[in-house]
């Protein structure tokens, strides 16, 4: 038996002491391989929560209902309410915190099973103050409680069949993107991602992030795209990028993981 299946029945193991089961879907590896296991396995017994917001990039959406419809999934589509929520919209460092406390408070109202989530022992090392927030809620984390790191999660992915979802990138939310202390705005985040998607498409990176900041929009980039970029290749992408952020200044960055969060995760929003 390969080390993926080994854990493959760790996770089953984890899921059979769970009794129904609600899984909080993203659209990411994690969550998505863990709906898979959890469905092949438990089969009635769960079921399947999806939020949709204008920070959840529409692909992630499209991309759970695919596979809700290939693999026979009981999907409620919801919205959480975090958009109406102050506390989140304000960007504070523990943003996350409001963001899962609603999507949680959302999955506890319309169903009496254990709501479940895919972070894996890799997200413990990170500040993830939406882990605090599904302390709260009782949550449970069944990759962790399996000691599934994110490795082992796209081994398994692959190893199961879904070689596309062993590849997906990461993909954090759209507010990710906005710096601590500026205000979420749906029409934004919109922006945003609509810069992510063109630059993209213009120059094919293995990672693209596009992060507002209080002195401007930064266009990270995965070290050998930015490498390749000519002075005047990332003046062309200025001009293309101005009719999204108009007066501001856009500049070019590596990728670096969270760093629109630049304050302390001591430090009190």
């Amino acid at each position: 038996m390969s080390s993926w299946q080994e854990k493959r029945a760790a996770l089953e193991a984890v899921l059979d002491g769970l009794g129904r089961v609600a899984v909080a879907l993203s659209g990411g590896v994690d969550s998505m391989t863990l709906a898979i296991v959890a469905h092949r396995f438990l089969r009635s017994r769960v079921e399947m929560f999806h939020a949709t917001s204008p920070a959840v990039p529409p692909e992630a959406t499209a991309r759970i209902r695919r596979y809700a419809a290939a693999e026979g999934w009981r999907l409620h589509v919801v919205d959480a309410g975090e958009f109406a929520d102050p506390a989140y919209l304000r960007n504070p460092v523990n943003r996350c915190f409001f963001c899962k406390s609603d999507l949680y408070g959302a999955i506890a109202r319309r169903t009496d099973a254990q709501v479940v989530t895919g972070a894996n022992r890799d997200d413990l090392g990170e500040y993830r103050p939406g882990l605090e927030a599904a302390q709260q809620y009782g949550v449970r984390h069944p990759f962790i409680e399996a000691e599934i790191d994110k490795r082992t999660v796209r081994a398994m992915a692959s190893g199961l069949g879904f070689d596309d979802l062993a590849a997906l990138p990461a993909g954090p939310c759209l507010s990710s993107r906005i710096e601590t202390g500026i205000g979420i705005q749906p029409d934004l985040l919109r922006r945003v991602h609509a810069a992510e998607q063109w630059v993209a498409r213009e120059l094919a990176p293995k990672t693209v992030r596009c992060r507002i900041r209080k002195q401007g929009v930064t266009i990270e980039l995965d070290d050998e795209t930015l490498a390749e970029l000519s002075a005047s290749r990332r003046l062309s992408l200025r001009e293309s990028l101005a009719g999204l952020f108009r007066d501001q200044v856009i500049d070019f960055a590596p990728y670096r993981t969270g760093s629109a969060f630049l304050h302390s995760p001591h430090e009190p929003p």
